[in-house]
């Protein structure tokens, strides 16, 4: 089996000229040329060019070139001129034998588009043989009782012309007793046989030498001759006679050697030796002696060889029987041999293209021919391939067939296939042949680049360093080669007044992410932006994806103490009466912290006071209270060093100074907080708080006073009058800032003053704040149960 080098490149053809090709073409039939044998190498046979009707230039154009069934190169196409010349000298009986007519089939291959056209070369045959005999001398023994015009078969010669250029008839000279007639059995051979004219008189001459000649008829004649030796013998009157003239045999081209092919018999009606017959072949070629043997004894024809029918398909025998007296009698065996299925389907690929470019339908991929060297149904042939392939089997002519698509090809899905072209003919046992062809698929670049993920997350600690990478990006392409080369990029931004690039960077190649300068938290907390992948394919193709940066905090801010204030200006005061219960709120301790997170959880501690353990600070909200109840003995004037500090890492801290003077004489009116004041003070900002605490100290101070104003003019107008006070109606909102966890206000407070009657200092006081809580609520009953308490208020 035979694959051709030669692949046709696959190019789209027009509607049109496939119309145009097919109806320039639509008249050819198969053609016979004609030439004679031993015509000289070179010589012109033919034009195809214009039996095609196609110009000279278009056989080139087109790869036009010359196929013979038995692939030796004995012909030659010019494509410059069209002409069809002989590549060697014919040898008609070395191509056909004794076959007429002798025929050459070739087919004529195009390309672009593709076409097939059959032709017949019919070789002739020239007289270049004469006639030969197989035996330049022959015995015959004829019995001298043999009447006049007793037959005597005499062997025949052989001429490897055909027809005319054949024997056609046998002379015989010198001779005065016999003549040669030429018989002819009907399938075209002739036998000469010697006739006797005139009786044999042993006595008077015992033996003949005669001449005969085979002369054929070419133009001029040729002829061969071979000498008759003729022997008189005593009488033998009866020649040994076949029971058939003719035989008939059909063997098996498989038969084993040794198989009995046919057995002859003959009789001789004399006796003695003039009755023992034996057999041998009167004439065989050389191809029959190699093939087949007769017993001399038993007439029997056996194989000696195995026979091939694809080779030759029928035998012709003579057999001769030979009596002891020496007559004998011929009888013809015509062998037929039958075709068994024996051999297998054969395939040759013509052309091949590969690979193919995927999402292109209905291409050309294979062209090639079948053929089996049997007969009938053993020859005849179906090819098919597999199933689950996107390709089709197209016949053509004469066996060709076409390999295409079936539909298009996706070379994501699959990149090659293996087809198996599988040929099997109808015989018994079915024969089939298997070729098989790999093919590749080509990319286009038809899918765009995917992101692993539709968006990403990424998390960057403030004050980073410049150029750090933070993070990554992918995609993949499931095209191949240029068309899967991605290259990254940063889209424009969603909101134009991110400056993203100062922010990022990315690498084009790897989709590595930088960012270009340190981030700060409190400025920035998150941002995000889109990225692209791009692949180098034609047209090229993209896609994108969010990447979301979260900036986490780093503890780079101290906290910051917003009360009490340390402006420099004078120390603030905190007053507390010398009757505060253990737990009296001093003060409050209000800090913040602009980190976030724990980064921001504040803790409070006393590191210094002038009296160590009569002032204590909660941990979580900065509160400033006594730690146990206030004496005589203890210092009117305390100063307090409160710590502040976040839970970052390292931790950062601040310090506060408060000033604590203890007095006498102040009362505690428990002045409820209304609700909707405290729900204000939780709902506003840092900013509100700061504003409202400020103003609700300076309005209580103007407003004490006031008060104290009032009170000097009442004690004036009523000198009589002894423990009276005017207490203004309303309460005085003095709401501070509520510091909580991250420095808000966890409390509000109200203070109330009052001017007792009988106080000679003239002085104001300040009482501790009023909570709405337990401690709030003992400290109010606590004054109900003590006269003290309501006489120092003036009741």
């Amino acid at each position: 089996m035979e694959v051709g080098e030669e692949r046709f490149p696959k190019q789209r053809q027009v509607l049109v000229l496939f119309l145009l090709v097919g109806v320039a073409l639509a008249g050819w039939e198969s053609r016979r040329y004609s030439v004679m044998e031993e015509t000289e190498s070179g010589s012109f046979v033919a034009n195809l060019a214009k039996d095609l009707g196609l110009g000279a230039g278009e056989l080139a154009a087109r790869g036009a070139r010359v196929v013979t069934e038995d692939k030796e190169p004995r012909l030659q196409l010019d494509l410059q001129t069209g002409d069809l010349i002989l590549n060697e000298k014919l040898d008609r009986e070395e191509m056909c034998g004794s076959t007429e007519p002798c025929v050459m089939h070739f087919q004529v291959l195009l390309k672009k588009p593709l076409g097939v056209f059959r032709a017949e070369l019919l070789v002739r045959d020239i007289n270049d043989h004469s006639p030969d005999f197989p035996e330049r001398e022959m015995t015959l023994r004829i019995p001298e009782t043999s009447p006049p015009g007793t037959v005597f078969p005499l062997k025949k010669a052989q001429d490897l012309d055909v027809g005319n250029n054949n024997i056609q008839n046998y002379s015989i000279s010198p001779s005065s007793h016999f003549h040669v007639s030429t018989r002819d059995l009907g399938d075209g051979r002739k036998y000469p046989e010697l006739v006797l004219d005139k009786e044999l008189d042993r006595e008077e001459q015992a033996q003949l030498r005669l001449t005969l000649t085979a002369l054929d008829g070419g133009s001029p004649p040729l002829s061969g001759t071979a000498q008759v030796h003729i022997l008189v013998l005593d009488a033998n009157d009866n020649a040994p006679e076949f029971a058939q003239r003719l035989y008939h045999v059909q063997v098996p081209e498989n038969s084993p050697v040794g198989s009995l092919v046919v057995k002859v018999s003959a009789r001789d009606l004399d006796t003695g030796t003039n009755g023992e017959i034996s057999y041998a072949l009167s004439y065989s070629s050389q191809e029959i002696s190699k093939t087949f043997e007769v017993n001399s004894l038993s007439g029997e024809v056996r194989l000696i060889k195995t026979l091939d029918f694809e080779t030759i398909s029928s035998y012709e025998l003579d057999i001769d029987a030979s009596d002891g007296g020496g007559l004998s009698g011929k009888c013809s065996v015509s062998i037929e041999v039958v075709d068994v299925n024996d051999n297998s389907p054969e395939l040759t690929i013509s052309s091949l293209t590969s690979p193919i470019p995927e999402n292109s339908p209905e291409t050309e991929v294979a062209l090639f021919q079948i053929r089996d060297r049997d007969s009938g149904d053993n020859g005849r042939m179906t090819c098919s391939i597999q199933d689950d392939l996107p390709f089709l089997l197209k016949p053509t002519e004469e066996n060709f067939y076409t390999l295409v698509t079936n539909g298009a090809l996706d070379r994501e899905t699959r990149a090659q296939y293996n087809v198996t072209i599988t040929v099997s003919d109808l015989g018994t046992p079915r024969l089939k042949t298997q070729h098989n062809i790999t093919l590749l698929v080509s990319d286009v670049n038809d899918n765009a680049p995917a992101f692993t993920q539709t968006s990403y997350t990424l998390f960057l600690r403030e004050n980073n360093s410049p150029a750090l990478h933070i993070g990554s990006v992918s995609a993949t392409d499931r095209d191949a080669g240029a068309n899967a080369q991605l290259t990254y990029s940063l889209l424009p931004p969603l909101d134009p007044r991110l400056p993203l690039a100062s922010l990022v960077s990315i690498n084009a190649d790897n989709g590595h992410l930088f960012a270009l300068r340190a981030l700060d938290f409190e400025a920035l907390q998150a941002f995000e932006f889109r990225v692209g992948a791009t692949d180098r394919g034609s047209p090229a193709l993209s896609s994108q994806a969010l990447v979301r940066v979260q900036v986490l905090d780093a503890n780079d801010n101290a906290p910051f103490v917003l009360y009490p204030l340390q402006n420099g200006s004078a120390p603030c005061t905190e007053l507390v009466p010398r009757a505060a219960e253990p737990g009296y709120l001093v003060s409050k301790v209000v800090a913040v912290d602009a980190d976030s997170g724990q980064n921001a959880w504040l803790s409070f501690q006393l590191l210094k006071a002038t009296e160590p353990g009569l002032f204590g600070v909660w941990a979580h909200n900065g509160e400033v209270r006594t730690a146990r109840l206030l004496s005589e003995r203890d210092a009117a004037k305390h100063r307090l060093l409160v710590l502040v500090k976040d839970n970052g890492e390292p931790a950062l801290s601040a310090s506060v100074t408060l000033h604590v003077l203890l007095v006498d004489g102040f009362s505690q009116p428990y002045l409820p907080l209304p609700e909707a004041a405290a729900d204000q003070a939780q709902a506003d900002p840092l900013t509100v708080y700061l504003v409202i605490a400020l103003a609700s100290v300076s309005s209580l101070f103007l407003f004490s006073v006031l008060a104290f104003i009032a009170v000097r003019l009442c004690r004036r107008s009523r000198a009589g009058w002894v423990g009276g006070c005017s207490v203004p109606e309303g309460h005085f909102p003095g709401h501070l800032v509520d510091v909580s966890g991250t420095g808000t206000l966890s409390q509000s407070y109200q203070y109330e003053v009052c001017l007792t009657g009988d106080s000679g200092s003239n002085e104001f006081k300040f009482l501790k704040p009023v909570f709405p809580n337990i401690l709030g609520q003992d400290i109010g009953r606590k004054a109900e149960g003590n006269p003290t308490f309501h006489d120092s208020l003036g009741i």
